[in-house]
């Protein structure tokens, strides 16, 4: 299982000074974990304004309960930072409710452009982005959760107000959905007629 990219040990002298409101060592926290943030958020929403918004909204929570991490039952920072980040994202994915969710897809924009073919690294990448995209929310948010952030079904039940059965039923489905949206239909190449 691969891991978390919230997995950042963070300096106790730079937790205390954060809690005693020092703002530079919170805008270095910021910087920290910004990117493991909105990537989660991005994953589990499908939107780059939603996980935006998801972002601001976790650091502005963490920096009004600083004080409340204290690191005394063994859970790191990153941990109840990450834990921060699933709440207010399910919590926006439940507000919200939508299950069609398009992805701007920059990379393929800028291929657009200039006509010639993305490298197929960035096009399989691509098509997986699409792919997800297409998911309910709910399933996207499981596999995410699961795959990438390590999380247990019990964990994921718990964070989606659901049962850990519902968990797997979306991690049995979730793939097998995948499969079916990530077929490439490969058209055969048009024959040249030949002109007398």
């Amino acid at each position: 299982m691969a891991a978390s990219s919230f997995a950042i040990e963070v300096p106790a002298s730079l937790l205390a000074r954060a809690r005693a409101g020092d703002r530079a060592a919170f805008e270095q926290l910021y910087r920290w974990f910004e990117r493991p943030v909105f990537t989660l958020a991005l994953r589990i929403c499908g939107d780059r304004a939603e996980a935006d918004e998801v972002l601001q909204d976790t650091m502005l929570k963490v920096l009004c309960q600083m004080d409340g991490y204290r690191g005394d039952r063994g859970t790191p920072f990153w941990g109840w930072l990450r834990q921060v980040a699933v709440n207010e994202a399910l919590m926006r994915l439940r507000r919200d409710r939508r299950h069609a969710i398009e992805l701007a897809d920059d990379a393929l924009d800028a291929h657009a452009e200039d006509h010639a073919p993305p490298p197929p690294a960035a096009a399989d990448a691509a098509l997986l982005q699409r792919a997800l995209a297409q998911l309910p929310a709910t399933t996207r948010s499981v596999l995410w959760l699961y795959h990438a952030e390590g999380y247990t079904h019990e964990e994921i039940a718990a964070a989606m107000q659901r049962t850990p059965s519902f968990s797997k039923s979306q991690l049995a489905r979730g793939p097998r959905r995948l499969r079916q949206l990530l077929q490439v239909d490969v058209a055969p190449p048009a024959r040249e007629v030949a002109h007398a």
